[in-house]
């Protein structure tokens, strides 16, 4: 059997391919999404349309179409293609494709699946044909190849970033398939609500197509197919929250998310993210929302709510979905039950507005620095009082521009921590605002 195989030579079908199979396409004008890689003027249609296939690494979600493009390019060369797992293939699996690529007198195409997989000596091999053209590697991951790719093989390929499908990506998939699959045309369908199958989709075309196939399945040799949530449902056995990431709903929920954890009800937060979590929400809008919140509401009124948000993202960065989901919970949880105070968000919105409105910006020379003997001579840094030379490592002078009256921006509330701070600036500035 040939290490790689010649992708126009005709393959007989003897069985029933799964729709998403079915549905995979076999030109760049099938391809429903990626606009950035497959329109007119995009990076994939220039390789293709002058045959010349650089290294490249696919990085996206699953089911945007990262194993689908490898075929494509290699339906439109002449290339020899061989197509791989990194779970399953080893080293000497990868020197017998190298050494057969090595004999052939034609260029050779090597599609690497999950390639993130692949450990550094595995990843090494590689090197030495990638740079000599012995093959031309395609690789697909959903990590960040940053991460998860040797440097050295990186800076040998090019990394293109595939986009989750959108809605509307995924009703024109749901549709095509309906009126263009061998088995769904000849079938009389009607789908009450296509949104529910987006809402399942988290943006992964396989995804959709697999509920529409077991969808049409469950109605055996009838021909008039009506699918509505309730079916989709108790297929997939699991409740499809109602959910728009785009949509109204998306902004309802994490408006109510919000504002529970503003409210400091930690019992209304944790069910509000659990909506999102099932929804299929992206859990680092979430962790990014919550890391906002905790110095919008929080603030000095405990200052650990900001580390615990950004421990909280980098978890949720390091961890991925769904395990994920305990950390945004003890985060959640935590903001919730803070002392809230929207003192310091208030301070920086007046400030910037006094600014927006042309307050002087001119700063004084007693704050200036006056690292050369000339600064010096022109009074930079004169008069400025250093505090860690008085009592309590405070002495009252002006740290406004000149000519400007000193303001109060920032007002601390009577909550947590920032009680203290409160206490503490109204007994140093007591002269200013009396």
């Amino acid at each position: 059997m040939e290490l790689f195989e010649n992708q126009n030579n005709d393959i007989k079908i003897t069985h029933i391919k799964p729709l998403a199979e079915r549905m995979r396409p076999q030109t760049l004008d099938d391809v429903i999404g990626q606009k950035h890689l497959v329109g007119d003027d995009a990076p994939f249609r220039k390789f293709i349309a002058t045959n010349r296939i650089p290294s490249m690494i696919f990085w996206g979600p699953p089911g945007v179409g990262k194993t689908t493009f490898a075929g494509i390019i290699a339906n439109s060369t002449q290339m020899n293609y061989k197509r791989i797992s990194a779970v399953e293939a080893g080293v000497k699996d990868i020197r017998q494709i190298l050494a057969f690529a090595e004999r052939s007198s034609k260029p050779n195409l090597l599609f690497i699946d999950e390639i993130h997989r692949f450990n550094k000596s595995q990843q090494d091999s590689l090197l030495h044909a990638v740079e000599k053209g012995i093959i031309t590697l395609l690789g697909a991951t959903t990590e960040n190849p940053s991460f998860e790719v040797n440097s050295a093989l990186l800076s040998r390929t090019q990394v293109y970033k595939l986009k989750d499908l959108t809605e509307e990506n995924l009703i024109e998939l749901i549709d095509r398939a309906i009126e263009k699959d061998i088995i769904l045309k000849e079938l009389k369908i009607e789908i009450v609500d296509k949104n529910h199958f987006v809402r399942i989709s988290n943006g992964d075309a396989r995804t959709v197509l697999n509920a529409l196939e077991s969808a049409v399945s469950t109605f055996g040799e009838d021909n008039n197919i009506r699918i509505t949530p309730n079916i989709l449902e108790n297929i997939l056995q699991a409740r499809t929250t109602k959910y728009d990431k785009k949509g109204e709903e998306h902004y309802d929920t994490i408006s109510a998310f919000i504002k529970s954890m503003r409210g400091s009800d930690p019992d209304a937060s944790i069910f509000w993210l659990a909506k999102m979590i099932d929804a299929g929400e992206d859990p680092k809008f979430i962790a990014r929302r919550m890391v906002i919140f905790a110095s919008e509401d929080i603030g000095n009124a405990e200052p650990n709510a900001l580390r615990v948000a950004l421990s909280t993202f980098d978890a949720v960065n390091l961890i991925g979905m769904p395990e994920c989901r305990i950390n945004l919970a003890q985060g959640v949880t935590y903001l919730a039950s803070c002392p809230k105070s929207n003192a310091s968000y208030l301070a920086i919105d007046l400030a910037l507005a006094d600014i927006k409105k042309g307050s002087n910006l001119t700063v004084p020379l007693h704050l200036r620095n006056a690292p050369t003997k000339l600064m010096k001579d022109e009074g930079y840094g004169i008069d400025y009082k250093y505090p860690h030379s008085y009592e309590d490592n405070f002495i009252e002078q002006s740290y406004f521009p000149r000519d400007m009256n000193a303001k109060k921006y920032y007002n601390p509330s009577e909550n947590g921590k920032e009680k203290s701070i409160k206490l503490k600036l109204d007994t140093l500035w007591k002269k200013r605002f009396k």
